[in-house]
Order: C-alpha cells, then sequence, then structure tokens
C-alpha cells in the first residue's frame, strides 16, 4: 500500500504535490475541502496523510483530532504557512506526526514521507534520508548537515540549496532548477539570488575546510563533485 491523501485547497500547491508524488510512483488521492478529506481519511486505506492546516469547511487541526479519536493511526504529515512555535506545538499536540512550514522543498517532502511510510511499516529499511558525499552529510528529515563531526549552521534556504546538489552528485543542477525548487511561486526575481546563496554556502560548505565540494559548471550551473572531501591545494 503506497496511497497518499493529500488534503491540500491550494489550487496550485495541490495538483503539483499529486503530479510530483505520482512521478515518485505513488498513487495519490487530492482532496480541496477540508470535510471531504476527513470523510476520505476514515473510508480510504492510505499509507500516509498530507494534511494542509488551513482548510474550508474544517481545518487541519479538527481532521487530524477527529481521526485520532476513533483510532485511526495512519501517520499524518501537516502543512502549513505558519512557522510559530505554538502552531507546531498543536499540530503535534492533535496527533500530527510531522509538521512542514510552506514554502519547502520537494527533496525534504519526499524524505519526511519515507520516513513517515518506514513508521508505519510501509516502507522497507532503507534509509535515503540522510545524504552523503565523502565526509559531507545532510539529514533531509532532521534537517542537519555537516562535514564528518562538524555540524553546519545553514539558513533554510542554504539547506535546501545543498539537498538540492547532493541529491544529484556529479550531476549539474541549473540556476532555474534551484530556482524552481527552492524559491516559491511569489518570487518574480532573476536567478542571480542563486548565485548569493550558493557563495555564501560555499563559505560555510568549503572555505573552513579548505575543499571544493560545489562547483560551478559554466553554462550549466553547479554540482556538487563526490570527491569535494580532497584539501585545496
Amino acid at each position: 500500500m503506497n496511497e497518499i491523501l493529500v488534503v491540500e485547497d491550494d489550487p496550485q500547491l495541490g495538483p503539483a504535490l499529486r503530479r510530483g508524488l505520482t512521478a515518485e510512483g505513488y498513487r495519490v488521492e487530492l482532496v480541496a475541502d477540508g470535510r471531504a478529506g476527513l470523510e476520505r481519511a476514515l473510508a480510504g486505506d492510505h499509507a500516509v496523510i498530507v494534511l494542509d492546516l488551513m482548510l474550508p469547511g474544517l481545518n487541519g487541526y479538527r481532521i487530524c483530532a477527529a481521526l485520532r479519536a476513533v483510532g485511526v493511526d495512519t501517520p499524518v504529515l501537516m502543512l502549513t504557512a505558519k512557522d510559530g512555535a505554538h502552531d507546531e506545538a498543536e499540530g503535534l499536540d492533535t496527533g500530527a506526526d510531522d509538521y512542514l512550514v510552506k514554502p519547502f522543498s520537494s527533496v525534504v517532502l519526499l524524505a519526511r514521507l519515507r520516513a513517515l511510510l518506514r513508521r508505519g511499516g510501509a516502507g522497507g529499511t532503507d534509509d535515503r534520508s540522510v545524504l552523503r558525499a565523502g565526509d559531507l552529510w545532510l539529514d533531509l528529515v532532521a534537517r542537519r548537515a555537516g562535514r564528518g563531526d562538524c555540524e553546519l549552521a545553514l539558513t533554510p534556504k542554504e539547506f535546501a540549496i545543498l539537498a538540492c546538489l547532493m541529491h544529484t552528485p556529479d550531476q549539474p543542477v541549473s540556476k532555474e532548477a534551484i530556482l524552481d525548487e527552492v524559491w516559491d511561486q511569489a518570487y518574480t526575481g532573476g536567478t542571480a539570488i542563486v548565485e548569493v546563496y550558493v557563495s555564501a554556502l560555499r563559505k560555510k560548505v568549503d572555505a573552513p575546510f579548505g575543499t571544493h565540494t560545489i562547483e560551478t559548471v559554466r553554462g550549466r550551473g553547479y554540482r556538487l563533485d563526490t570527491r569535494g572531501d580532497r584539501r585545496a591545494g
């Protein structure tokens, strides 16, 4: 069973989630209303429920609480545009298993879903949530990154860019692809912002360690070199 129920009323995000998850091999049921979402969650046999917080008809808190009240233990990943600690605590208190603040990158969403599938017994034992390149590592679920025993203090966008590069090691990733992956649809600027963030990322990932992990590929974007743990010189 690998069917995911997505309860999301955003006319752009909902279909985008369905397309992206379908492309990853999941069967996806999309519902755009809170009450209909609760009905489907009660009637269906889903592996994971992706649940928006603010929904017409019935909000995510009430849906999750209702499911837990009748003994439905399907893992719930709650999505919200809010980012306060109180909102996260309330979501988890109602029985949600995880919490993701919009905007988020698809690599992080997929990693969270894989973790919930494993927790629910549907995902096997292969832990693909930790990406590695030499001594560089990135934990997509815990949202931590580091070199060896040294943890890196990355901003959310720096983390998301590094995830993009580590997800396809040794392959060029265009600035446009990074922009589409990391920035939300409301952003209307050009790709120069990607250059700024990659420069900042290099100062944290490479410069302190004397390494060349993030390479510029002229005309094609950036590439994460899996041999990048070698020392400069």
